[in-house]
């Protein structure tokens, strides 16, 4: 555009439409907000365009995402559908509105044309979709979904091409999407009846907000003076995304929607009980793959996965000789681009030289060398064949997305947090793991090879706020910790990006007084202000032949309970009789040592067999301030050189009470040739004084609240010998840089 004609006058045909444009930008502006019936009548009737005009609105994507990753257990198939699902969120579902990737390593031109030409031919009309969408109608498409903007006679064809791309790509996976037109001043005043008359407005509110069904609606009102801002909160865009949310729902449990395709037979592929079935039992075989490690058979699913997840590992847009075979037999899709997460994580480093220094250190010159790993069993072998899975979604996000007012706000919320999770997550992986060489391969098909560098994770979604890795044992609570914390820092504008501007703001207006109201240990933390949003995160360490569906199930009940514990961290404070609320992030771990360790769950393992009486043997879930001093207190106890057999004899002891394992302790303790001084300030100083006076009741620790004693001691022996510590060092580098 000429900027030179932004100073002439705008043309009187079109005058009318920019001023109706100006008019609706000046009601994100509270003040400007029609407070009564009447303000509302007299705004359309002036604007008499807004009213009269409608656009359309799309949300949609996959669900059930789960069943579909991890229908089979092979990190392979897993990395190919985790690659399938993102390649149609973030280059196919952009590429309907005429979106094309910028990207260093790859040129998706021709992809996106190949997207935009089975739209056309898949949704005919004219003007054609992809003639009459635009990227600036994209408000986000991240995480698994879109929310978009369209024109109102293509929504149903819209909403029909999200579930059908994601059904003819991936066969099985499943996806819903919804539409929905609305008056242009919808998308700023929320919902409004067509008789305006007849529309619920600020005056009848405030008569009416005792009303149960109004209250339901609009939330309870404890203070009066707060009835304008909060019905102003609620009449926004918002309110039509939720209207969404629920046909969404609806759509999903197989309701009617119009004149759209039901939604309640959903892909399924029968199978023959006398035809040989796939790696995943699920579906009938049409290949016998030779040239693959195990010489697999595959039903169309897996070939599509395994074909996504070689070229997600090996970078290489070539179609491999196997499946060329058979496309020769008839078999005609395509994988197209695809930019794995390692490609992601690399492109990071390459803009950022001190992670890239602190990943690489040594290795900087053997870059090319590096492989990615082809099983969980080969991810173990850097770490004494234990892995870690780390689970993590944000918290407080459904509030906060509750004060959002403007299509602009959700665009902006939505790419600052998911630049924090992403960035968060290299960093971490950066901060704390480098490549590393493997050792003890005995697959004689493996294409890695005992002294291979590998790099030592596996990054199976990134989305949104959702994160699902899988890391090294060794290092796991601290890049749990690291998550937590860069995610908090990052949204905060407190590190250093390249290239990235957080635009929200999200931090508390108040400074947290006397955070140690929040933790259990007895070292003192500074006032600091909080960001509304953070981390829950699970983390579940376990032998790597675990069944890794199995490890999903459990790690999201540790993902559950330490979200719940995030919930409970609140106190009211005696003078002002106010609710304090504790933001920041929580993390839930748990050492399974073998797969047959917990028959249930590990909520009721713990209640069973880790809950004598008034004594919990764990302590578990942590802020991430206590998984700080967790992790010193576990580094501490290693440098004591504790003899093994008296480290297990005083958890033994633990549930025999707690005077009896108290006194074996200090026995054991006093016993020690070095480190007691070490121990004692690490462990017993901080989390073990007595609350009524000045003594020490290690190894526990006393929870008024709730009248009982929980010890860290448990959990610290199990990670023993499975967390390892960077030389101090590189730890104090690596503090200064999360605690800017």
């Amino acid at each position: 555009m000429n900027h030179e004609n932004d100073e002439r006058e705008v043309p009187r045909r079109v005058s009318f439409l920019v001023d109706a444009v100006r008019e609706l930008e000046q009601l994100d502006k509270p003040e400007n907000f029609p407070k009564s019936l009447d303000s509302l009548k007299k705004l359309i009737e002036k604007h008499s365009i807004l009213w009269q005009s409608k656009i359309g609105l799309v949300y949609g994507g996959v669900t059930k995402i789960e069943q579909y990753l991890f229908e089979e257990s092979k990190l392979p198939y897993i990395r190919g559908a985790s690659g399938l699902l993102d390649r149609i969120n973030l280059i196919d579902l952009p590429a309907f509105f005429n979106v094309i990737p910028k990207s260093d390593r790859h040129d998706y031109t021709i992809q996106c044309g190949k997207t935009k030409k089975w739209l056309n031919a898949s949704f005919p009309n004219q003007p054609n979709l992809t003639d009459a969408l635009i990227p600036e109608q994209i408000i986000y498409s991240t995480g698994g979904n879109i929310l978009a903007f369209c024109p109102a006679a293509f929504v149903d064809d819209l909403a029909n091409a999200i579930e059908k791309r994601y059904t003819e790509e991936t066969l099985i996976a499943n996806s819903c999407a919804v539409g929905e037109t609305f008056r242009v001043i919808e998308t700023r005043l929320g919902l409004l009846q067509d008789n305006i008359a007849e529309t619920f407005w600020l005056e009848k509110y405030q008569k009416e907000y005792q009303n149960t069904i109004i209250e339901a609606c609009f939330g309870k009102i404890d203070n009066l003076s707060e009835i304008e801002n909060i019905f102003k909160k609620h009449k926004s865009f918002n309110e039509l995304t939720t209207k969404l949310v629920i046909r969404l729902n609806q759509r999903r449990s197989g309701n009617e929607s119009g004149d759209r395709p039901t939604r309640r037979y959903p892909p399924m592929f029968e199978t023959h009980p006398y035809l040989r079935r796939d790696e995943a039992e699920k579906h009938s075989a049409i290949a016998h793959i030779s040239e693959l490690t195990g010489q697999p058979y595959l039903s169309e699913t897996l070939i599509r996965k395994i074909g996504v997840g070689d070229r997600a590992k090996t970078g290489i847009p070539e179609t491999p000789p196997w499946y060329k075979y058979y496309q020769d037999k008839g078999l005609k899709w395509e994988a197209g681009i695809i930019e794995s997460s390692l490609d992601k994580f690399e492109d990071f480093l390459v803009k950022n030289s001190e992670q890239s220094q602190a990943y690489y250190g040594n290795n900087d010159n053997r870059k090319k060398e590096i492989k990615i790993p082809e099983s969980l069993t080969q991810l173990s072998k850097v770490s004494n064949g234990y892995v870690a899975y780390i689970y993590a979604d944000g918290n407080n996000i459904g509030s906060f997305i509750q004060n959002i007012r403007t299509p602009e706000e959700y665009q902006q919320f939505s790419q600052d947090v998911e630049n924090a999770t992403k960035y968060a997550v290299y960093q971490a992986l950066a901060y704390n793991l480098q490549p590393r060489k493997i050792k003890g391969i005995s697959e004689a098909q493996s294409k890695i090879k005992d002294g291979d560098l590998i790099h030592p994770f596996e990054i199976i979604t990134i989305g949104g706020d959702d994160i699902l890795l899988i890391v090294p044992a060794d290092k796991s609570l601290q890049i749990a910790k690291m998550i937590g914390k860069q995610f908090e820092n990052i949204l905060l504008d407190g590190v250093p990006i390249s290239g990235v501007e957080i635009k929200g703001q999200y931090k508390v207006r108040e400074k947290l007084l006397y955070p140690d109201k929040f933790h259990r240990f007895r070292k003192t933390i500074p006032e600091h202000y909080q960001c509304e949003l953070s981390m829950s995160i699970g983390v579940l360490i376990t032998a790597y032949n675990t069944p890794i569906y199995y490890a999903k199930e459990l790690v999201t009940e540790l993902l559950r309970s330490a979200k719940k514990y995030a919930r409970l961290l609140k106190y009211t404070d005696i003078l002002t009789n106010e609710e304090i609320t504790y933001y920041g992030g929580t993390v839930d771990f748990f050492t399974m040592k073998s797969g047959t360790m917990i028959s249930s769950g590990i909520g009721e393992f713990r209640k069973q067999t880790l809950t004598i009486d008034k004594l919990k043997l764990y302590a578990a879930p942590y802020t991430l301030p206590e998984l700080d001093k967790f992790l010193i207190s576990l580094q501490a106890l290693q440098k004591t050189e504790f003899p093994k057999p008296q480290l297990y004899q005083i958890r033994s002891f633990l549930e025999r009470g707690r005077r009896t394992a108290s006194l074996n302790y200090y026995y054991f303790r006093d016993r020690l040739n070095k480190g007691q001084d070490t121990l004692k300030a690490n462990f017993e100083d901080t989390w073990c004084t007595a609350k009524t006076n000045k003594g020490n009741i290690a190894p526990w620790m006393c929870n008024i609240e709730e009248e009982i004693y929980e010890t860290i001691w448990q959990e610290m022996v199990d990670l023993f010998y499975l967390i390892e510590f960077s030389d101090t060092k590189s730890q104090q580098a690596l503090q200064q840089y999360i605690n800017p």
